[in-house]
């Protein structure tokens, strides 16, 4: 899985074919092109990761949150790509890699590992990673370059500006400011807070001006092209400002780790272009303009490079004369403490950590649920474990193990029947939560459409709880020691469970293992778990074989303190 790594940890997604990870076992190509022509096709992206750093928290909610997405549009019968990789070109990656004595290949490769190895660990399922050092995206960079020149995007000339080591950016004159930090006094990128020097050189250039105007029609006809409106508004004011040619080369004097310019080996592609065309290699771009998934449906970024991703990457798919993504999600960063997460603060969360404490189930709840898309979600290890209690041992664990009970006698062989009669007529005490589950999961479905999903899981935890004070007002372990047993019984546990299976099936694309053993319990067959299975009294269909509950549900969620 995700090629060759050196420790495979034990929690793992799936197996691998070379780059390519598929959640069961590796398929060939002929099956792939079967499923892509048989369903509508749907591409999420990652943000390939830089590998400059030990993967953190932040790393873990991109790579869960995409996750989600690809899994949902799983649920949702699509045929689903999802890219992920690091990018390991670039002046930094250069410095840092002669900081610590080694070759950047070596450098790149222990990082790029690690990174690896927390995608197994978080059990995404990633179809493709990608390292910018493959000979295979060296080939497709080209190409796109190629492209440009072609079509008379790229010019050589005099560039000055603010750029930006660290971001591996330039700034405009309107984009720094003065500052003091402990280096003392410099100027700063206002965006993102890091120091920047002047630089003149002889480079290549983007006339990324000339797209601004379609940029802003793109975006204005397309309202939810970037998500949330507050990026959304962020990008159309620097639109608005007006945009400026975009250096797109460094000289090969300064910069040696990364991509020659085709033509001109004294300059290397600037490290963002050669990132940027990720999401085409891994659709055989090198190979081919047939592209079975490009454009993405979803690329998912962090809110610090929505830039690159709303401004940069369209403007130069549109020179390249190709499709633009239909969708960019730029979600939030996480604080601790309400602080900005930083290594010399030392209040860096590490997953890894925090996965062996409370289960990486338990840690995708907490940072899909918790985690913002507008605003900053702050990280916190206590409140995991109030998550982990709160919700799901307190209402999900809690309310399948009362109603799995062995002495309740629950007969989901007739929980099909008794669904019909209570869309037909339920009790008064029944009405309000039965019209809860009736409308739950079209209410959920259209907040994971949106990239909602925290809001989303909010209504599939409050329906729990509902259905957690039905079970006890209704009272079935009283009601199975009457004689005869009422048939009032099985009505009260097929609400409960009936909420459960709803949750579970909901929950596969936050919660994939502890929602496929729920389901288990509850003797929900593997073709019984797609999002439309998730309709009132849908599931328990009568099989070639009675239906048959498992106890011990307590023991997914064990005690944590």
């Amino acid at each position: 899985m995700f090629g060759c790594l050196l420790n495979r940890p034990a929690v793992r997604a799936g197996r691998m074919c070379r780059h390519r990870v598929f959640t069961s076992s590796c398929v060939t190509k002929a099956q792939l092109s079967t499923n892509i022509h048989s369903k509508s096709k749907f591409y999420v992206t990652q943000p390939i990761f830089y590998v400059n750093s030990e993967p953190h928290i932040g790393h873990f909610y991109t790579m869960v949150l995409s996750d989600t997405i690809k899994r949902f549009a799983d649920l949702n019968g699509k045929a689903t790509k999802l890219s992920s990789g690091t990018d390991e070109h670039g002046l930094k990656i250069q410095q840092a890699a002669d900081a610590a004595n080694e070759a950047p290949i070596d450098f790149c490769t222990k990082f790029s590992n690690k990174f690896r190895s927390l995608a197994i660990v978080a059990n995404t399922s990633a179809t493709d990673f990608i390292r910018t050092t493959d000979a295979e995206h060296h080939k497709a960079v080209c190409k796109f370059w190629q492209r440009l020149v072609d079509g008379g995007f790229i010019y050589k000339g005099e560039h000055s500006g603010w750029y930006a080591v660290s971001d591996e950016a330039y700034y405009t004159s309107t984009q720094v400011e003065e500052r003091v930090d402990d280096k003392g006094r410099g100027m700063f990128a206002i965006e993102s807070g890091k120091r920047v020097e002047w630089v003149s050189e002889v480079n290549y250039k983007f006339r990324m001006s000339v797209f601004g105007e379609r940029l802003l029609k793109w975006i204005e006809d397309n309202p939810s092209v970037i998500y949330p409106a507050v990026r959304r508004n962020e990008v159309l004011g620097w639109l608005r400002m007006g945009l400026e040619d975009l250096s797109v080369s460094r000289p090969r004097n300064r910069q040696q780790w990364g991509v020659p310019v085709p033509g001109d080996p004294d300059h290397t592609i600037y490290v963002w272009v050669d990132a940027l065309i990720n999401y085409l290699t891994v659709d055989g771009f090198a190979k081919s303009d047939a592209l079975p998934f490009f454009p993405p449906n979803v690329q998912v970024v962090g809110k610090d490079i929505v830039r690159f991703h709303a401004v940069y990457w369209p403007a130069l798919l549109m020179a390249a004369n190709l499709p633009l993504p239909r969708r960019i999600l730029a979600h939030a960063h996480w604080t601790m403490g309400a602080q900005k997460m930083s290594k010399s603060i030392g209040n860096v969360a590490d997953p890894i950590m925090d996965i062996e404490r409370f289960g990486v189930d338990a840690l995708r709840y907490f940072i899909v649920r918790n985690g913002g898309i507008a605003d900053d979600g702050d990280y916190s290890a206590d409140e995991v474990l109030v998550r982990y209690k709160k919700d799901l041992v307190g209402q999900l664990a809690n309310l399948a193990a009362r109603c799995l009970s062995e002495r309740l006698g629950a007969d989901l062989n007739v929980f099909s029947r008794i669904g019909r009669e209570q869309l037909d007529h339920a009790e008064p005490g029944d009405i309000a939560l039965r019209d809860m589950l009736v409308a739950l999961p079209g209410r959920v479905h259209v907040l994971f459409e949106q990239g909602e999903f925290g809001r989303g899981l909010s209504l599939v935890f409050d329906a729990l709880a509902v259905a957690n004070k039905h079970v006890t007002e209704n009272e079935p372990w009283l009601l199975v020691k009457q004689t005869p047993v009422p048939e009032r019984l099985q009505v009260v546990l097929f609400y409960s469970l009936e909420a459960v299976r709803l949750a579970s099936i909901m929950l596969l694309p936050v919660m994939p293992a502890k929602a496929a053993r729920l389901l288990d319990h509850l003797d929900v067959t593997d073709n019984e778990r797609l999002w439309t299975d998730a309709r009132f009294g849908a599931g328990w269909q009568p099989l070639n074989r009675p239906r048959q509950s498992t106890p011990g549900v307590a023991q997914l969620f064990p005690k944590l303190e």
